[in-house]
């Protein structure tokens, strides 16, 4: 069961330090774009994932193609991508071994957050990462 109450939530974003954001956009108007500023003026770390713009940066964070191709622990995987497409990138969370999903409001798949938590990560869905740091006054430890 994907997690909603507040203490849940809060102690996820305080005890992570590693964001991965699957459809980072290089576009200052994009959601993406305003989620990472804002993640990274908290201090987190912040690993932009879009094959489109591998090797770029954005916001002096170089972009990875995959989440496969990140080199260090991902606490999170923030997901920017429609729903239909949020299942594999739940897969690939898993496969690397993130200790969280959090699928951004408007992408909802509960047959891919099933099988994130039968592999152990924990589960946000249909929330905005920046919305509810910013509410419950939450920055990374």
């Amino acid at each position: 069961m994907p997690i909603e109450d507040d203490r849940s939530l809060a102690r996820l974003l305080s005890e992570s330090r590693a964001v991965a954001v699957v459809g980072a956009s290089n576009r200052p108007e994009r959601a993406s774009y305003g989620v990472m500023r804002f993640l990274l003026e908290r201090g987190w770390r912040v690993m932009p994932v879009n094959p489109r713009l591998e090797g770029g940066e954005i916001l002096g964070q170089r972009v990875r193609a995959s989440l496969a191709s990140i080199d260090e622990p991902i606490d999170i995987v923030d997901v920017f991508r429609r729903s239909e497409d949020a299942g594999g990138v739940v897969d690939e969370a898993i496969a690397v071994g993130a200790k969280a999903v959090w699928l951004q409001l408007g992408v909802v798949d509960d047959k891919a957050a099933a099988r994130a938590e039968a592999a152990g990560l924990k589960v946000v869905m249909d929330r905005c990462i920046k919305i509810d740091a910013a509410r419950l006054r939450v920055g990374a430890p």
